[in-house]
């Protein structure tokens, strides 16, 4: 009896021990403390500064501060979502050794439980009148009686601490799942930061490589992208019907129309317009994997529509749709390349990606240059435009 009491205190003991850490989960937090807090506070900070130069006359000076401020908040969230990660990791390790103990636990309970279910099975099957026949007086019955009641009160009270031990269980081992899962998310999470980051920083280089860190040539190309838009909006107002074609036809050649004053070399800028506004035309060309110039030479995949590629052969992508290298150029439209540069090696001949009206306009791009344009309208607000054509 003295063993048997010895061993259920060790455990309830144990339990103790273990029960008032694992039974308020929602208290866990980060504990970064206030280095974490001025991460944040100057996060919000270089946001505010960002919207302050994205408001002021676009100089050189401005846009390497503009893209300084990008980079080091970009480097802030990542060290943010390093540290939420790191955290999160510590947590998960402090409820899995907490999930071992209460494995433990459990364990022993779940033998003591069976053990008394054992022996109070052998107590039940001892008949009252066998008990008052079996004591050595009154004193000894009533002893043996509350012997007994003692028992099925601890044993009610084992019973107890098992289903509490077992619904702890459940929960800490719930919410280890879902920090694992938090944590995988901030992973993913900061594998974009990083990635964006680096662009960030290639968009700087580039963007000092490009103008020599001079402000009249910084200037000059921010006047030529905005050329070749103008020249676009002018090929709408005064474009020359050519009349319908049909999906594959050829409408013109890849040529350098524009030069020097919108166009550096020989290619193809191809644009969509929805509603008259500019669209990524990678949603409406079919799936094709192409030589990604802008990013070093590799294969890229571009496509997710039923559109036919203007070009046939073996495409060379020199500048994507959105954000690029060269795109800090297009100030018009918050620093987005509008269309898709390529150019092929076996084929020169553009051709109409789907059926529509053949429209073509000459109007003077930068200076004295003339650039060459044709656009078709596929109806339901659609425009597929072809710059810098022979």
């Amino acid at each position: 009896m003295k063993k048997f009491l010895i061993i259920t205190a060790i455990i309830v003991l144990v339990l103790n021990s273990v029960l008032p850490v694992a039974a308020h989960p929602g208290h866990e937090h980060f504990g970064i403390g206030g280095e974490f807090d001025d991460i944040e506070n100057k996060i919000e900070d270089l946001k505010q500064k960002i919207t302050d130069a994205q408001t002021k006359t676009k100089t050189l000076n401005s846009e390497i501060k503009s893209m300084d401020s990008n980079i080091t908040l970009l480097e802030k969230e990542v060290v943010t979502t390093e540290t939420k990660i790191a955290e999160l990791g510590e947590q998960i390790e402090g409820l899995t050794q907490k999930i071992e103990k209460l494995e433990i636990t459990l364990s022993k309970l779940s033998e003591l439980l069976l053990n008394r279910i054992v022996a109070a099975y052998k107590v039940n099957r001892i008949s009252h009148l066998t008990l008052l026949l079996s004591s050595n007086g009154i004193t000894d019955l009533v002893n043996r009686a509350k012997y007994i009641q003692i028992v099925q009160e601890h044993d009610q009270k084992v019973m107890t601490d098992v289903q509490i031990t077992k619904d702890t269980y459940s929960e800490q081992k719930q919410l280890r799942e879902e920090k694992k899962q938090e944590q995988e998310n901030l992973k993913v999470q900061l594998e974009a930061q990083q990635k964006k980051l680096e662009e960030q920083k290639k968009q700087k280089q580039a963007l000092l490589e490009q103008t020599k860190n001079d402000e009249s040539t910084y200037q000059k190309m921010l006047q030529q992208a905005l050329a070749e838009k103008q020249a676009i909006e002018a090929a709408l107002v005064s474009g020359v019907k050519e009349g319908p074609v049909k999906q594959g036809d050829p409408i013109a050649l890849v040529g350098n129309s524009g030069y020097p004053g919108c166009s550096t070399g020989a290619h193809l800028h191809f644009e969509v317009r929805k509603d008259n506004q500019w669209v990524n035309p990678g949603g409406y060309l079919k799936s094709r994997t192409v030589q990604d110039d802008q990013n070093g030479g590799g294969s890229t995949t571009i496509g997710s529509g039923s559109w036919e590629w203007p070009l046939e052969g073996d495409v060379l992508v020199t500048q994507h749709y959105g954000q690029t290298p060269y795109s800090w150029r297009y100030a018009y439209s918050g620093g987005i390349h509008t269309g898709i540069d390529m150019y092929s090696h076996t084929s020169s001949v553009i051709r109409a990606p789907k059926d529509g009206t053949l429209y073509s306009s000459k109007q003077q791009c930068g200076g004295s240059s003339i650039i060459n344009i044709k656009y078709i309208d596929h109806g339901d607000g659609v425009i597929s435009f072809y710059l810098h054509v022979q």
